[in-house]
């Protein structure tokens, strides 16, 4: 099944500038590579909007206006939404599917929205928005392991399902599990408002911001900052909006 995200605000061009990518835009894997690599070291994953006491928006036309226009991140629907968009834009075959988180201790509901891509015969897991530990690249769908950059990845089919683990510290951590089933748009709006209200999730109970750098990452969560380059360590005690302005380039959130 092909999907299509649009919004009657976004234009390819402002969204390339966004990520400064000023490659050719073809409909192939490397423009899909670059393009996610791209978006992942310019647009952070973060929750500022849910720490604020709202429930940010699925609006098509409101994803775009807050992360192109006014220049912020979001988490999963937002910023795979964009990408999504830019996706259709380009005319890339793909579709959306529900993700089962697999970092909490028990089991959860599938909240997570990832993208299947199908490209010059493959089929693609694409993921613009986990934040943590996540893809660095497009990773094509089969059982086994790659590496992006340095990091490490795999892919395991479990109970007709499969599960994306990433190797940190020395082992295996599972991400999270997902099948070949697409959903629709819609079909996240209650996921959305799950993640940004109940007690449990990781969005309510902590203020994050993430994003990937060219050899590395940063992982703000509270006030400690993870700066990861070439497989080396620093973290700072910060405090969390200074370091969202800094190192993020985001505006503190409001209050």
């Amino acid at each position: 099944m092909k999907f299509t995200m649009t919004a009657t605000n976004f234009n390819l061009k402002d969204y390339l500038d966004r990520i400064g990518y000023d490659g050719n835009v073809t409909k192939d894997t490397m423009t899909l590579i670059q393009l996610m690599q791209k978006q992942l070291q310019s647009i952070p994953f973060e929750n500022t909007e849910v720490q604020a006491g709202r429930i940010p928006s699925l609006v098509p036309e409101d994803i775009v206006e807050k992360i192109l226009t006014c220049k912020r991140g979001g988490y999963c629907y937002e910023i795979n939404g964009v990408f999504a968009m830019a996706l259709t834009a380009i005319g890339f075959e793909w579709y959306f599917a529900g993700a089962r988180p697999m970092f909490y201790p028990s089991r959860r509901p599938k909240t997570h929205m990832i993208l299947i891509v199908r490209c010059e015969g493959k089929e693609y897991l694409c993921d613009t928005g986990f934040g943590g530990y996540a893809l660095r690249a497009p990773m094509e769908i089969k059982e086994g392991e790659t590496t992006q950059e340095e990091d490490r990845f795999k892919l395991e089919l479990i109970d007709k399902e499969y599960v994306l683990s990433t190797f940190v510290s020395g082992e295996w951590q599972r991400q999270y599990g997902f099948a070949l089933q697409s959903q629709e748009w819609i079909e996240f709006s209650l996921a959305n408002y799950f993640n940004a209200t109940h007690p449990e999730t990781i969005f309510t109970q902590k203020k994050l911001a993430i994003m990937q750098t060219p050899t590395g990452r940063k992982i703000l969560v509270n006030n400690e900052l993870k700066l990861i380059e070439d497989g080396k360590i620093k973290i700072l005690e910060i405090d969390y909006e200074t370091a969202i302005q800094n190192y993020f380039a985001l505006k503190a959130y409001i209050k």
